[in-house]
C-alpha cells in the first residue's frame, strides 16, 4: 500500500512540474540566460526579445540600460586607445573609392595627439619597416627586397608621388591599385603612425597638396602609397 501511494505521489509530483513547466509566463529562474535572453548586434544597443515583451534582467545589463558591452575589466588592454575610429563605410564602387582618395588627399594632419609625434614617429618607422619595407623600400624609393628579387615590380618612389599624410592613410585602409588593404594588419591609430612616418621620412614632413592635385586624372597602373 505505501509503495502504491509513493508512486502515484511521484506520477502526480512530475505531472505537475510538467504542467507548471508549460505556462507562457516567463520563468522566475533562468539556468542560461545567454540562451534564453537576445544579446543585441550592437555592443552598446539595448538587447530586445523580439518574440516577447520580456526585457533582459541580467543584474549587469539592466545597470547599463541593457547595453551588452560593459565596462572593461581593470587592467585589461585597450583595443582603441588612441581613440581613433574606423571610417564609417569602405568604398562600394570604384566612383566611391575615387573621390574617397582625392578627398583625402587634402588632409593635411594626422588626428593623433600631437604632443606625442616623437614617439609616433618612432613607431610608425617600425611599422613601415615590418610592414612595408618588403616592397616600398626602407628608402621609400620602391625597391624593397621583393622588388629587387625580381618576383614584383612597379612599386612607385615617394618622391615622385604628390601624396599627402591622409592619402597614405586612406591607401593603408582601402588599397589601391596592386596594393591590398592593410586595415587587417595595422590598427587606425598606426596607419596613422605609418602615413606620419612616410611624410616624414621620404617627403619632408607633412605638406599640403599641390595646386589641382586633388582634381588631376590619376593613371597609376602600379601599387601606391
Amino acid at each position: 500500500m505505501k509503495k502504491n501511494i509513493l508512486k502515484v505521489t511521484t506520477v502526480l509530483g512530475f505531472a505537475g512540474l510538467i504542467l507548471t513547466s508549460c505556462g507562457k509566463g516567463n520563468p522566475p529562474m533562468v539556468y542560461f540566460p545567454d540562451m534564453y535572453f537576445p544579446v543585441a548586434y550592437d555592443p552598446l544597443q539595448k538587447a530586445e526579445d523580439a518574440y516577447s515583451k520580456h526585457d533582459n534582467e541580467i543584474p549587469a545589463f539592466v545597470k547599463m540600460n541593457g547595453a551588452t558591452g560593459l565596462t572593461p575589466v581593470e587592467g585589461t588592454v585597450a583595443q582603441n586607445k588612441d581613440g581613433v575610429f574606423e571610417e564609417a563605410l569602405l568604398p562600394k564602387n570604384v566612383d566611391e573609392y575615387n573621390a574617397g582618395y582625392d578627398a583625402s588627399k587634402m588632409v593635411t594632419a594626422s588626428p593623433l595627439n600631437p604632443a606625442n609625434s616623437a614617439k609616433d614617429l618612432e613607431r610608425g618607422k617600425v611599422l613601415y619597416e615590418r610592414t612595408c619595407a618588403a616592397c616600398h623600400g626602407t628608402g621609400g624609393d620602391g625597391q624593397g627586397p621583393i622588388v629587387a628579387s625580381g618576383a614584383y615590380s612597379g612599386v612607385p618612389n615617394y618622391a615622385d608621388r604628390q601624396i599627402t599624410v591622409g592619402s597614405v592613410h586612406y591607401v593603408l585602409t582601402n588599397g589601391r591599385n596592386a596594393m591590398g588593404s592593410y586595415a587587417g594588419q595595422l590598427n587606425p591609430g598606426d596607419r596613422w603612425r605609418v602615413s606620419m612616418y612616410v611624410m616624414n621620412a621620404f617627403k619632408g614632413g607633412m605638406t599640403a597638396p599641390a595646386a589641382g592635385d586633388a582634381a588631376a586624372p590619376k593613371t597609376d597602373s602600379t601599387a601606391t602609397k
